[in-house]
């Protein structure tokens, strides 16, 4: 059941709508997604309805999750637009069949060649970088690469997402992407030595970070800015890594039209909305970075400073999941 954008429902899977202060009427257009990335994004579709004057409806839930759920759904599913906030699994929604590909030059001069799908179905709307996170007050010089974490200096003193998690996962296809698997499942090895202390949220390993029961940790980007918007003096910094070879992990929240969409040229609107005139609104509502290299960050990521990003992973992640899960339980990584 789909109620207003007021509403919040406590399930495992929230349902929500948004709309024009005038309420919906029989012939009001509308649009269905289904969102992994839910930070925000009630006020951002909030505006696109103000805009267009079409009503957004949405489900949010977990990137496999609702991949799950356009599955089972088939051909009957009310989704007409998928947003996730991961690439490999927009990616394997695309090689499930699930997605609709899409040709728009709107779309495809605002979003770069690397953030989207060859093929057209699936496009980046922001982007996040995973990255090196340190303790200002216990680290004088954090690693500079991903490998460094592996270093027996800072066995007992590394906080890292359990392997379950599509962030780790990505990250790890990321790295099988330029060492290959060997050398990518030495720095897995590596990382394992150091007797990590796992934790399933960003947010909690930037804060045991900050307490001391770790020294360096791997978090997303916008989990800092986010927390250091709340107290400027919140004593955890980021160090960009690979700056000197392949980059930073580059990953994406991104978006597509569903292969069952009933509304496909409101999904179609939505989509260029949100990588043009919404652009800043949706990355702004989370602290990522634009997709489009052309829309300003929040201040607080531009204070992060310039970085290499790894732009040659992005349209890779999802090919090679497979293998980067099997490599993260081979490795004992939990």
């Amino acid at each position: 059941m789909f109620v207003t954008s007021a509403v919040a429902v406590a399930a495992a899977l929230s349902v929500s709508a948004c709309g024009g202060a005038g309420g919906e009427s029989a012939d009001t257009r509308q649009v269905t997604v289904y969102t992994g990335r839910h930070y925000g994004i009630e006020t951002v579709f909030d505006e696109f309805t103000a805009e267009t004057g079409i009503t957004v409806r949405f489900t949010t839930g977990s990137d496999p999750e609702l991949r799950e759920r356009l599955k089972a759904e088939g051909d009957n599913s009310p989704a007409d637009l998928i947003i996730t906030a991961d690439a490999a699994n927009i990616a394997l929604s695309a090689e499930a069949g699930l997605l609709s590909p899409v040709s728009s030059p709107v779309l495809e001069e605002a979003i770069p060649a690397e953030l989207r799908a060859t093929d057209g179905t699936w496009f980046a709307l922001s982007r996040r970088l995973r990255v090196v996170m340190y303790s200002t007050e216990r680290v004088d010089a954090p690693p500079t690469t991903y490998a460094e974490l592996g270093d027996p200096a800072w066995r007992g003193r590394l906080c890292l997402r359990p392997s379950t998690h599509p962030y780790t996962q990505s990250l790890v296809a990321g790295l099988i992407n330029h060492l290959g698997p060997d050398g990518a499942r030495q720095v897995v090895d590596s990382w394992v030595a150091n007797d990590p202390l796992y934790i399933n949220s960003d947010t909690d390993i930037l804060k045991a970070v900050a307490a001391g029961d770790c020294d360096v940790a791997l978090a997303n980007s916008y989990y800092l800015a986010r927390l250091l918007a709340d107290d400027p003096a919140f004593p955890v910094a980021l160090a960009w890594p690979d700056q000197s070879g392949t980059g930073a992990h580059l990953n994406v929240s991104a978006a597509a039209v569903t292969a069952a969409a009933a509304n496909r040229d409101e999904a179609v609107a939505l989509l260029e909305w949100l990588a043009t005139s919404g652009q800043k609104s949706f990355s702004d509502a989370n602290n990522e970075f634009p997709a489009d290299p052309r829309v300003e960050p929040t201040a607080i990521l531009s204070g992060f400073g310039t970085f290499v990003a790894d732009l040659a992973s992005v349209r890779e992640l999802g090919r090679l999941n497979p293998a980067a899960v099997s490599l993260l339980s081979e490795a004992g990584y939990q």
